[in-house]
């Protein structure tokens, strides 16, 4: 019988598709899950060909069987970014309520652990700053965001319950702003959307007056810590983000210098809900995981804009 494998759903997207990488580097053997709503087949292209790596287009808010022996499950699949708040709304609900469920259904089939990829957007507007873990968060249940924040809850509090009542082996990780390649150039997010603005050399716009703040975690630190979760024997949840925190206006100012652009940086009204600070308490990732983000923003943000500047180029 052939060995264990690790299931990713979402494998195909943006966090998923860097995960089913350094799995595969590691030996592991991977069946990435994907609808391609949001991820894309071309994310994951360069593994096709390696033995240890499947590709399985399969929409997981359907049941999902599987003939082979699971040792592990990431249940990564939900459309993310903020344009997809108004674009995908049901399909995000979907995916983190029926979506969790059959990957959770298939993990207690196999025996596997199952680890949750929630976000810190479930502490909304935070009243607490760092947030920490035990913060129960300031989320507005009807709101523009509420989509993705309650339904990221829901997926939660679904998996906390298997966990006591069914003796699911769980895992919650809840994850901070992250970049890196291979974020879809209509994503969205901040970073992809400054990178974007930068690299045409039209006006970079940020919502409000620019002194909100974020954490933003390069996508390989990030998959570090989601794997040493999943490896570990802890419940969580536990926050996987960088602590270092940045107004938007500085990080406009950061990628107009290093994209070497002549753009220039415009404001906007801010978004309903948007939140004013947000930082993780990464303490508990420090002591009981030993991690840590490793890759600085300027580093990072090259990289990134390395890949924009190819993936723009060939469009």
């Amino acid at each position: 019988m052939a060995s264990e494998c690790v299931v990713v759903t979402g494998g195909a997207g943006f966090v998923g598709s860097h995960l089913c990488e350094a799995l595969v580097r590691e030996g592991r053997r991977v069946i990435a899950v994907d609808n391609f709503v949001t991820g894309r087949p071309e994310n994951v292209a360069h593994l096709a060909g390696q033995p240890d790596f499947t590709l399985l287009e399969h929409d997981i808010c359907e049941p999902l069987t599987l003939e082979t022996d699971v040792g592990l499950v990431f249940h990564l699949a939900s459309p993310a970014s903020p344009v997809d708040f108004t674009r995908l709304p049901l399909e995000i609900m979907r995916a983190n309520s029926q979506g969790t469920w059959n990957a959770i259904t298939l993990a207690l089939e196999k025996g596997a652990r199952f680890l949750l990829a929630s976000t810190s957007e479930v502490y909304g507007d935070p009243l607490e700053h760092p947030q920490r873990e035990t913060y129960w968060g300031h989320v507005n249940p009807i709101g523009p965001r509420s989509v993705y924040d309650e339904a990221k809850r829901f997926a939660e509090a679904l998996t906390t319950a298997f966990r006591r009542f069914r003796g699911l082996n769980s895992a919650i990780a809840r994850i901070f702003n992250t970049y890196g390649p291979r974020m879809r150039l209509d994503d969205g997010r901040v970073v992809q959307k400054f990178i974007r603005q930068a690299l045409c050399g039209d006006p970079v716009t940020v919502f409000g007056d620019g002194s909100q703040t974020r954490s933003f975690c390069y996508v390989e630190d990030l998959v570090k810590g989601l794997i040493a979760l999943a490896d570990s024997d802890q419940p969580g949840p536990i926050n996987l983000g960088n602590p270092e925190e940045k107004t938007i206006a500085d990080l406009a100012r950061l990628i107009i210098r290093l994209t070497d652009s002549r753009s220039s940086i415009t404001l906007g009204p801010k978004p309903p809900d948007d939140p004013q600070r947000r930082k993780p308490d990464i303490s508990l990732a420090r002591d009981l995981l030993q991690w840590e983000p490793e890759t600085s923003l300027e580093s990072g943000l090259t990289r990134t804009i390395d890949s924009m500047r190819r993936g723009l180029a060939d469009k």
